[in-house]
């Protein structure tokens, strides 16, 4: 599991650091001889914005969002962007994020602070909206599993 920070930055975006990661870890999972394929997750704060509400509390937060890099512990830090956009753009967003193209799971943050109606609206959304685009099934259709495939470089 990786999350929307990650403790370094050498000028990349981070999806690409993350990516890196991800593509480092199979590598190494695979050089230990561990049989199967390693399951991978990514986290990100995703919006889909679909009504007037949703427009008013993100609306501003996807216009040109972009990474932010700062100093924690003493670490030059790397922090994933929020994707906050309508369902079409979402998509051309995630499919061009290569750590969450890359992944198995993709785990969204959603902020509590909009209480649990409002958040279960936010994930509706996405697996009505979004996911089913980026080829993603609900998990009554079977179990999920690995990815046994090299992804693509970043």
């Amino acid at each position: 599991m990786s999350s929307t920070l990650l403790t370094e930055d050498d000028g990349k975006p981070f999806h690409a650091l993350q990516a890196e990661q991800i593509a480092r870890f199979r590598q190494a999972y695979r050089e230990a001889g561990h049989s199967g394929a390693p399951r991978v997750s990514v986290s990100r704060s995703v919006f889909p914005i679909v009504n007037e509400l949703d427009a008013r509390y993100f609306g501003q937060r996807g216009d040109g969002a972009s990474d932010t890099v700062g100093i924690i512990d003493g670490f030059r830090s790397t922090f994933g962007k929020t994707y906050a956009d309508t369902p079409d753009r979402l998509i051309d967003q995630l499919k061009a994020d290569s750590a969450v193209m890359a992944a198995d799971t993709l785990m969204l943050t959603i902020p509590s602070q909009l209480g649990p109606d409002y958040n279960l609206h936010v994930l509706e959304s996405f697996a009505k909206y979004v996911a089913p685009a980026l080829g993603w099934k609900p998990n009554t259709e079977g179990p999920v599993v690995g990815d046994a495939v090299e992804p693509a470089a970043a």
